[in-house]
C-alpha cells in the first residue's frame, strides 16, 4: 500500500492534532489506539503524507507545517519532539475565512492569490485529498476550495459547516460526479463529541418507542472557533448542521422545529477552557401512557483530539474511494462522520452498519 497524499487547508488546532496524531502513529502506535478503525483498506493511520499547508495568518505561511501548528493563535499541546515535515505553509486567499472581529487573533496576510495560483500548488503537491478546516463563517472561502480541488484533480472533504456536499441544488455533487472525484462532507462529528452523543440518545429514545417533546444542547468553549461563532451571522449553516442531525432521528422534527422547541448549537466563548468543550445536553419527552422522561447530560472533551480521530478515517475512506473509482458524494462515510450529509440519517447504529458495510466492499477490492 502506498501513502495517502494529503493537502491541508487552515493550519490551526485541527491541524495540529492531525499532523501531531499522524506522526506518533508512525512511532509509537500504541499512542493512537483509540480510533474508531486501526486499518480502512489496508491503510493506516501512518500512511498518511502531508504535501500541501494552505493559510492566510503571516506566523505560518512561509514555515514548516510541523513549525506553523505551534503558531499563535493555536493552542493544542505539543505531544512530539520532531514534528518537521518538509512541506512549508503557502498563502491562500482570504476572501470571507476571516471575520471582522478576529484580524488581529488570525493576522491576515494582504496579499493578492488567485485560483489558478491554488490549482497549481494543488496539482504541483500531488495532493490527491483536499481537507476543508476553515473557520465556521467562511462560506465564499469554502466554495473556492472545493472548487479548485475540483479544477486540480483532488477528492475533497470538507470539514465545516457550508453545505457542498449536501448542497441542495445539487449542483457541487454533479460537478464532483462528472469530474470522477470523491466528495465527503459536511460538518465533521468528533469521535464523541456532543453531536454523536445527543443524536446516539435521542435516536435510542425514538427506537424505544419514546416521544421528545423538546431538547436543547449548549456549547461552550475557550479556543478561537468559539470566540469566532460568537459573531451570530457566522454560525447559521452551524446551527442548521449541528440541528440536522439531531433532528432526524426524532419522531417529530418537523413538529419541534415549527414550534422551536429544539436548540442546538454553540452558545459562548470562555476563554479558560481552552480547547476543552463542555456540552449541556437536555431532553424532555415522554414514555407509554404518558409518564414523563427527563435527561440532563454535561460532557467534556479536548474538541480538537475529537476531531482529529474522525478526520483521519476520513482521508482514509476518501483514499478507499479514489481507488475504487467512487465519484460524487460518499453517503457511507458523510453518513456516519458528518453531521449535515447528502442524505439525513435517522440513526447513528445504522449509519455505522452502512460505513461498515463500504469498508467490507471497497476495502477488500482496494487492498486485494
Amino acid at each position: 500500500m502506498g501513502k495517502i497524499k494529503v493537502g491541508l487547508i487552515g493550519i490551526g488546532n485541527c491541524a495540529s492534532a492531525i499532523v501531531q496524531g499522524v506522526l506518533l502513529s508512525r512511532r509509537d502506535p500504541s499512542r493512537t489506539k483509540e480510533v474508531l478503525y486501526e486499518n480502512i483498506g489496508g491503510y493506516k493511520i501512518g500512511d498518511i503524507e502531508f504535501v500541501l499547508a494552505i493559510d492566510v495568518d503571516v506566523r505560518k505561511i512561509g514555515k514548516d507545517l510541523g513549525d506553523a501548528i505551534f503558531e499563535g493563535p493555536n493552542i493544542f499541546p505539543r505531544l512530539i519532539d520532531e514534528t518537521k515535515t518538509g512541506v512549508k505553509v503557502i498563502a491562500g486567499p482570504v476572501l470571507d475565512g476571516v471575520a471582522e472581529h478576529m484580524r488581529e487573533i488570525f493576522m491576515p496576510h494582504g496579499k493578492e492569490v488567485s485560483m489558478d495560483d491554488i490549482v497549481r500548488a494543488i496539482k504541483d503537491s500531488g495532493a490527491e485529498i483536499i481537507v476543508n478546516m476553515l473557520p465556521v463563517g467562511s462560506e465564499q472561502a469554502t466554495r473556492f476550495y472545493a472548487e479548485a480541488a475540483l479544477r486540480a484533480g483532488a477528492a475533497f472533504i470538507n470539514g465545516m459547516p457550508v453545505f457542498i456536499a449536501s448542497d441542495p441544488k445539487g449542483e457541487w455533487q454533479e460537478k464532483y460526479r462528472k469530474a470522477g472525484l470523491p466528495l465527503l462532507g459536511d460538518d465533521i462529528k468528533g469521535q464523541f463529541g456532543a453531536t454523536i452523543l445527543h443524536s446516539s440518545l435521542t435516536a435510542l429514545m425514538r427506537e424505544r418507542g419514546i416521544t421528545v417533546n423538546e431538547t436543547y444542547q449548549l456549547n461552550i468553549g475557550g479556543n478561537t472557533d468559539f470566540l469566532n461563532m460568537k459573531e451570530e451571522e457566522r454560525l447559521m449553516s452551524k446551527r442548521e448542521s449541528k440541528t440536522s442531525a439531531v433532528a432526524h432521528t426524532l419522531k417529530n422534527p418537523a413538529e419541534l422545529i415549527q414550534t422551536r422547541r429544539i436548540r442546538i448549537g454553540p452558545s459562548d466563548w470562555v476563554p479558560f477552557l481552552g480547547n476543552t468543550k463542555v456540552a449541556y445536553i437536555y431532553v424532555k419527552a415522554t414514555s407509554f401512557l404518558g409518564f414523563p422522561v427527563e435527561l440532563d447530560v454535561k460532557l467534556k472533551v479536548d474538541d480538537k483530539s475529537m476531531y482529529a480521530a474522525a478526520m483521519v478515517d476520513l482521508i482514509r475512506l476518501a483514499k478507499l474511494a479514489l481507488e475504487n473509482g467512487l465519484a460524487g458524494p460518499i453517503q457511507e462515510a458523510s453518513g456516519y462522520y458528518m453531521k449535515h450529509p447528502p442524505k439525513p440519517v435517522a440513526s447513528p447504529f445504522e449509519a455505522k452498519r452502512m460505513l461498515d458495510e463500504f469498508i467490507n466492499r471497497y476495502g477488500k477490492r482496494a487492498s486485494s
